[in-house]
């Protein structure tokens, strides 16, 4: 069984910053890999970021390159997406999700495991 909880949204002016975290419910070294999705009202859930078990460095969408960061951290068991310079069009439902796998997977469909995400809302 896993269980992944999603925390750290909010609502936040644009250019300002938030740390989303999602907590896994097992302990240890992780051997599945990690994905954040956004999802915003009318549009599809979309890929933000992926990290594997067996590398430390994060998989980042284009959209959102130089802006955030992904990475595992607290035992392993929580992987962290810091988001800078966040503008208006970030503003989305994100869900962090977990697949047993070997190297990052950046459709929805792929992964088995989904938390229920958490409200990030920037505003003007």
């Amino acid at each position: 069984q896993v269980v992944l909880v999603e925390s750290g949204g909010g609502l936040v002016q644009a250019g300002g910053s938030l740390r989303l975290s999602c907590a896994e419910s097992r302990a240890g070294i992780p051997v599945y890999t990690m994905g954040w999705f956004r999802q915003a009202p009318g549009k599809e859930r979309e890929f933000v970021a992926g990290i594997s078990w067996s590398g430390g460095t994060a998989e980042v969408a284009d959209s959102v390159k130089g802006r955030v960061t992904m990475s595992r951290d607290n035992g392993w068991n929580t992987v962290s997406l810091q988001m800078n310079s966040l503008v208006p069009e970030d503003t989305a439902v994100y869900y962090c999700a977990a697949k047993s796998n070997f190297e990052v997977l950046r459709t929805p469909r792929e992964y088995d495991y989904w938390g229920q995400g958490t409200q990030v809302t920037v505003s003007s």
